[in-house]
């Protein structure tokens, strides 16, 4: 048996086992310092990631570490209170995208990920919510080496990486509910260190509207697997050359926490709308 299909099973294996019977078909991934949307989940189960078997642990401050499984907006959902990222060391991307194989081997259909990001394009404001249309990559392709026929083709098409019908539905929920959400490309690179202001003004002439340093390997390795996915980015930070500031994780965790309610609350309500008719 393939080594990483071994690791994805063993997970998978142990998470059902602690699930009680439950099969969520909506997972959730949440970036730093919007991992508290995880304790609007009613009749939740815990699991700490410590305690899963061939499961890496997440090291970056504001990622607490958990899966919280139970009711979110009427729907069954898996929240993962914390991510994985290249720049902790994970540089084997099976290690980095385990979690969404083992989050479809528990039957996840749905994926919605989060991430805090710079703004790279000027009429973003700190505080603002973009629905993600589209990325860019610049980290190694997590399906690099044999392909895992088990889950997806060994050339999977990247033409709607989101979901289209879900970035409408965002937007019109946004408009009900009187927030501003821009639609926008998230670019993705190594960090850790936050980009200079030259690579800031050269990521937006690419057509980078937000920066981070997640996301774009699992939304790769989710689509691979056959999952839909919608992307959200919150604004924490201008990017290096328009913020006035040195950039700092504190200031993206402080800026993220004041805007965490909106944003969870804008989350729920998008979870249980969009899938009503699924």
């Amino acid at each position: 048996m393939d080594d990483r299909t071994e690791r994805i099973a063993k997970a998978a294996e142990f998470i059902t086992g602690r699930l009680a019977g439950r099969s969520p078909k909506v997972a959730i991934i949440l970036g730093s310092g919007l991992g508290n949307l995880a304790e609007m989940i009613e009749d939740r189960i815990t699991i700490p990631y410590s305690e899963i078997p061939c499961f890496p642990v997440s090291t970056v401050i504001g990622h607490k570490g958990n899966f919280i499984s139970g009711l979110l907006g009427g729907r069954q959902v898996i929240a993962m209170q914390g991510r994985f990222h290249y720049y902790e060391g994970y540089y084997d991307m099976a290690t980095l995208t385990l979690p969404v194989r083992v989050l479809r081997k528990l039957g996840v259909e749905y994926l919605f990920v989060s991430n805090a990001a710079g703004a790279a394009n000027p009429e973003y404001h700190v505080g603002d919510m973009v629905i993600i249309k589209d990325h860019i990559n610049l980290m190694p392709n997590p399906l690099i080496g044999p392909n895992m026929e088990e889950f997806g083709p060994r050339f999977p098409d990247m033409t709607c990486a989101y979901d289209l019908s879900l970035q409408d539905k965002a937007l019109e929920i946004a408009g009900k509910l009187g927030l501003k959400l821009h639609r926008g490309v998230y670019l993705g690179s190594s960090g850790p260190t936050y980009e200079t202001p030259a690579e800031v003004r050269m990521l937006a002439t690419l057509g980078a509207d937000a920066v981070g340093m997640s996301t774009v390997p699992e939304v790769i390795a989710a689509k691979h697997a056959g999952i839909e996915v919608s992307g959200i980015s919150f604004i924490s930070n201008k990017a290096a050359g328009l913020s006035a500031n040195p950039l700092s994780h504190e200031e993206v965790s402080e800026n993220a926490a004041k805007a965490e309610k909106l944003f969870s609350a804008f989350m729920k309500r998008f979870i249980s709308l969009v899938l009503e008719d699924k």
